[in-house]
């Protein structure tokens, strides 16, 4: 099957109950990202801030990149004049510097509050104390500049499909709670992203409105062996 092919099915698979599609292009070539973006998808999500901004000069300005690895507060000026979302806030001192980078551009950068929600030492993210003391915050009050529109959350790696179901029904249980706590009367407020190649029909079943798709749309990444002759 062809990108566009994949690209189509998975289309028609998540448009169909409401969710959106982001291609993760990370390692992928410019000419990957160019076959998806003529199949018509237009979202596509980068780990790296370096390749991010390489990739952002050489492909159409309508793709909207979204930042979907760590994110360093030093790297956030590189991306600040032109990301689409930043799926992976996970710290106050993240949040203020993406909000300092925002004004200088004079944007709103829309973000995600990653939670941590796996059973791994690997994975970033806030945990429920911490999100709910940041949205308490005098200095995440302060900020004009961000735009918090939902949550994102990586589960475990693991083959046990019940605990990954329980750690997708746990962010959007959050989810729901942070929205009547925090953001009632906020509109866009309203993405729960999780779920990826591996998981994310599962995800779309506990809720899911974003899913981070890599190998099911562009295949596995080819490691070339080189032999010496």
């Amino acid at each position: 099957m062809s990108i566009a092919d994949n690209i189509k099915n998975l289309n028609a698979e998540t448009g169909r109950v409401g969710v959106k599609l982001v291609a993760v292009s990370k390692t992928k070539p410019v000419e990957d990202i160019e076959e998806a973006y003529a199949a018509g998808q237009r979202i596509f999500g980068e780990n790296q801030v370096q390749e991010l901004v390489e990739k952002h000069e050489k492909l159409p300005k309508d793709i909207q990149w979204h930042l979907i690895g760590h994110l360093q507060t030093n790297k956030v000026k590189y991306i600040a004049p032109f990301i689409s979302l930043i799926e992976s806030v996970d710290s106050l001192k993240l949040l203020q510097e993406i909000n300092k980078q925002a004004l200088k551009n004079a944007r709103v950068i829309n973000c995600l509050l990653q939670v941590y929600i796996a059973d791994e030492d690997t994975k970033f993210g806030l945990g429920h104390d911490e999100l709910i003391e940041l949205l308490r915050s005098d200095e995440f009050r302060a900020m004009e500049n961000v735009r918090i529109i939902g949550l994102m959350g990586i589960a475990t790696n693991t083959e046990n499909e019940k605990q990954i179901k329980d750690e997708f029904y746990e962010l959007k249980t959050l989810f729901d709670g942070i929205k009547v706590s925090f953001f009632r009367k906020d509109d866009y407020f309203k993405e729960v992203s999780m779920g990826m190649s591996s998981d994310y029909k599962l995800a779309i079943e506990q809720g899911s409105t974003m899913v981070r798709l890599g190998s099911t749309i562009f295949g596995q990444r080819v490691i070339k062996h080189w032999k010496n002759n």
